[in-house]
């Protein structure tokens, strides 16, 4: 795998990693031999998911170093990438997976819980990845940016509104990325996961309601978390090299059902 994705010393930074898929991510980059920073604000459990993975991690090259980081604060945001690239050099990948949710639909929906539900799954995405070009930019190095969407910003998700919407924000962010940073040879796409079991979403799924929303999905299941790594492997890595603005769904088929 590292062979051929070709990832050995590449440094990846991997927001949200604390838990969930960021944490997954963050194992899969090391696994494929990139120095990857593993930020997120809890830092127990990155301190936690760090020793883990590179205690698993003796011959592959890879290694994970955690960052505690706040991706609602702009000015922490910066300051993170300086500190990146003081240690360990410019990231040259960036999984912009930081992300909440607010189970409300439109009428009910409160504001301070939509305003929380856009900062972190919409702006934090702005900011991270601006910040995290202007640095590949002024480096003049190319990388790869990759926004964690969902198929809630592709098709209506009942009972989640600032949710989905701040998804689609994700979605025509990349685009609009995608397009202005490939003179400078950044590539950024995005990943739309259906359903996975998190910490997130685990107590739902495993309910009456979320049996019912399962049985819609055309496989039949909820996705492995393995089942995102050559996905992402494939975006980080320059086997992508002309794949930018690219929104790729990995949910069972969900799409072509009713969400």
């Amino acid at each position: 795998m590292s062979e051929y994705f070709g990832l050995e010393g590449q440094v990846a930074l991997v927001t949200g990693a604390s838990s969930g898929l960021g944490a997954h991510f963050a194992q899969t980059l090391a696994a494929a031999g990139c120095v990857t920073i593993i930020a997120a604000r809890r830092e127990d459990r990155l301190q936690h998911i760090a020793a883990h993975i590179n205690s698993d991690l003796k011959t592959s090259g890879g290694i994970a170093y955690p960052l505690v980081l706040d991706v609602s604060d702009r000015t922490a945001i910066d300051d993170a990438i300086a500190r990146i690239e003081a240690a360990h050099g410019t990231p040259s990948i960036v999984v912009n997976n930081a992300g909440i949710a607010a189970p409300q639909g439109f009428i009910n929906a409160r504001a301070e819980d939509t305003a929380k539900t856009v900062e972190i799954n919409q702006m934090a995405v702005w900011n991270v990845g601006q910040s995290a070009a202007r640095a590949m930019i002024a480096k003049n190095q190319g990388g790869s940016i990759i926004n964690i969407a969902s198929i809630a910003g592709i098709a209506q998700l009942g009972g989640a509104a600032a949710y989905g919407m701040s998804k689609a924000a994700v979605i025509a962010m990349t685009k609009t990325q995608a397009q202005e940073l490939a003179r400078h040879n950044i590539r950024v796409n995005a990943i739309a996961p259906g359903y996975f079991e998190t910490d997130m979403n685990r107590a739902f799924l495993n309910s009456a309601a979320g049996e019912k929303l399962i049985a819609r999905i055309p496989i039949q299941r909820t996705g492995a978390l393995a089942e995102l790594d050559g996905i992402l492997l494939l975006l980080a890595s320059e086997r992508a090299s002309f794949m930018t603005g690219a929104i790729i769904p990995v949910d069972g088929g969900h799409l072509t059902s009713s969400l």
